[in-house]
């Protein structure tokens, strides 16, 4: 075992939970698990679905890995939890995972920053008639993206091309949330970019360009086939490239972001201007994921990710993480 694996002590990966991505949390906490296991980290699985978190103070575990994905792990709620335990984290503090999860309070800090993003309009699930309807289809025209606030992994979302698919579009997202985020469609290039580090020192990592079997980037296709195309290097002009890197950036630093994180972004294919779409705090750690691929790009490898990000561990009221290196 290592100095450095030492001093980390013994380490939660927090994986599961109860959001609508309990699965595709379990594969990317596992994967963790493995590598932090390979680098002689004393790691453990921890499903806060099926334990309580005192446990994790009660058990002795000093730094937590939160690999959890989506509500009630990537919405400030756990790492809340954590700030009271005293038990030092990955990712982004209460804040910022609060509102990175909600697309629209993303949307509101963005524009207030002058980050582009999609303009929109926001619905409530007591509030989709024909009246609010007609007020999506007056703003923001066909096509057009319904999708609920507040999830991920493509959960929810429906491409809209006419006006008599809005209805099933609403009902389908308010399935999932109260609110049902309805956007500009951007037609151009899809990209990600990941972002890792704190404040001024948050550095983008190498944007990946995502093609996807006939442009539908959706759950199957992000997760369970091996159809979509992922392009590292992007292949896109050098000075777009730094100009989308350029906005991550800004667009993570703006919401007070730590740790790491991934924007994902649309380039408009007449204009080329690059709209950010949403931002994601406690990214995807699978076989089929996006950061670990950046990384890998940059010359890091999943193990040196792992390790790094647990490195980064911290709360955001104490500078020194117990048990820290």
């Amino acid at each position: 075992m290592s100095a450095a694996s030492q001093n980390f002590g013994k380490v939660a990966v927090l994986m599961g939970g109860q959001s609508a991505e309990r699965e595709i949390s379990f594969m990317s906490g596992q994967g963790v698990l493995d590598a932090l296991k390979s680098q002689g980290v004393d790691a453990h699985a921890f499903d806060p679905a099926k334990r309580n978190l005192s446990d994790l103070q009660q058990e002795g575990f000093q730094r937590c890995f939160i690999a959890l994905h989506g509500r009630f792990g990537e919405d400030g709620t756990v790492q809340g939890a954590l700030e009271l335990l005293g038990i030092p984290y990955t990712g982004s503090g209460v804040m910022a995972s609060s509102i990175a999860i909600d697309k629209t309070m993303t949307k509101r800090v963005w524009l207030s920053e002058n980050v582009p993003t999609p303009r929109y309009v926001l619905l409530k699930q007591n509030d989709m008639g024909p009246e609010a309807q007609a007020r999506v289809l007056q703003s923001l025209g066909l096509p057009l993206i319904v999708k609920p606030a507040r999830e991920g992994s493509s959960i929810g979302v429906t491409k809209v091309t006419q006006t008599s698919e809005l209805p099933k579009a609403l009902e389908d997202a308010a399935q999932c949330d109260a609110d049902i985020l309805c956007e500009q469609f951007i037609a151009g290039d899809e990209v990600t970019c990941p972002i890792l580090g704190d404040g001024d020192d948050a550095k983008a990592l190498p944007v990946i360009r995502i093609v996807a079997p006939a442009g539908n980037y959706d759950y199957q296709n992000k997760y369970f086939t091996n159809d979509t195309q992922y392009l590292v290097p992007s292949g896109l002009p050098e000075a777009e490239e730094k100009a989308i890197q350029a906005h991550a950036v800004k667009a993570y630093q703006v919401l007070a972001c730590k740790g790491w994180g991934r924007v994902d972004v649309m380039i408009d294919a007449q204009t080329r201007q690059p709209y950010l779409l949403e931002i994601n705090t406690s990214p995807g750690m699978t076989s089929h994921s996006l950061v670990p691929m950046s990384a890998k790009a940059a010359g890091m490898s999943y193990a040196a990710l792992c390790m790094h990000l647990l490195a980064s561990a911290s709360l955001e009221h104490s500078s020194t993480p117990k048990g820290g290196a």
